[in-house]
């Protein structure tokens, strides 16, 4: 079936961030964006819990830059407090990404039909996404269009292998992973010649964590779901 696209993702700034340093005080970013930063803007692009979307590969185009800047977020004991926040700044990037059914939503199994969904998706993108697209963080504006993997120059196309450590992948939610529970999951991140091959979030080289208990939010098409032949019907 048609389930694949790519797209040129591009930004003044970004804020990658391990979820740990959410709760506050100052935040860094990631050189790169997460699996779950780039998943999230795939949502704002076209999402049901039909489908489950994959991010195959990641091509950084333009130089990892930072820049810090003194922010006033809001504190826990009201008010708000000062800390620096460091930013991606200039970024851009190439994506290619596919989505799957989600075999944990078997209720859903009517709203299947080859080729629909990815005529949504497809479209769009091509109107820069359903909802408002972030690169991080509401902060951060993001902006995408569809592209060709792989074309045109990048930044590190010449750069044999850039090593990031440990880094955050993605969350574990209960409805596409069958489980009761909400799992954080982490792996160790490398760039070979500027591009980034992610994990699909059920490998086994993925590092995974329970955070909590977690149950699945119940959809029914036609209550709160719209089938998607009225969503194509609509664009």
């Amino acid at each position: 079936m048609k389930n694949n696209i790519s797209f040129r993702l591009w930004g003044q700034n970004a804020l990658f961030t391990d979820p740990v340093t959410k709760i506050g005080g100052e935040k860094c970013s990631y050189q790169v964006p997460t699996y779950e930063a780039i998943k999230g803007v795939l949502k704002s692009i076209y999402w049901k819990p039909t489908i489950i979307w994959h991010i195959d590969r990641l091509r950084v185009i333009k130089p990892i830059k930072t820049q810090s800047k003194g922010m006033k977020p809001l504190s826990w004991n009201g008010g708000n407090s000062l800390a620096i926040y460091t930013f991606l700044q200039e970024v851009e990037y190439q994506v290619e990404a596919h989505f799957e059914w989600n075999e944990f939503r078997p209720e859903l199994k009517n709203d299947r039909i080859d080729g629909k969904h990815f005529n949504v998706a497809r479209r769009m993108l091509e109107k820069g996404g359903r909802q408002d697209i972030f690169l991080g963080t509401r902060d951060c504006q993001g902006y995408v269009e569809p592209c060709k993997f792989g074309d045109g120059p990048g930044a590190y196309d010449l750069i044999e292998e850039m090593a990031f450590g440990l880094m955050f992948h993605s969350f574990g939610y209960p409805d596409e992973t069958g489980s009761k529970e909400l799992q954080a999951r982490f792996w160790v991140a490398k760039m070979r010649k500027g591009i980034i091959e992610f994990p699909s979030f059920n490998s086994d080289t993925l590092i995974k964590r329970s955070v909590r208990p977690m149950t699945a939010k119940v959809f029914d098409v036609n209550q709160n779901l719209l089938p998607v032949e009225k969503e194509e019907e609509a664009i």
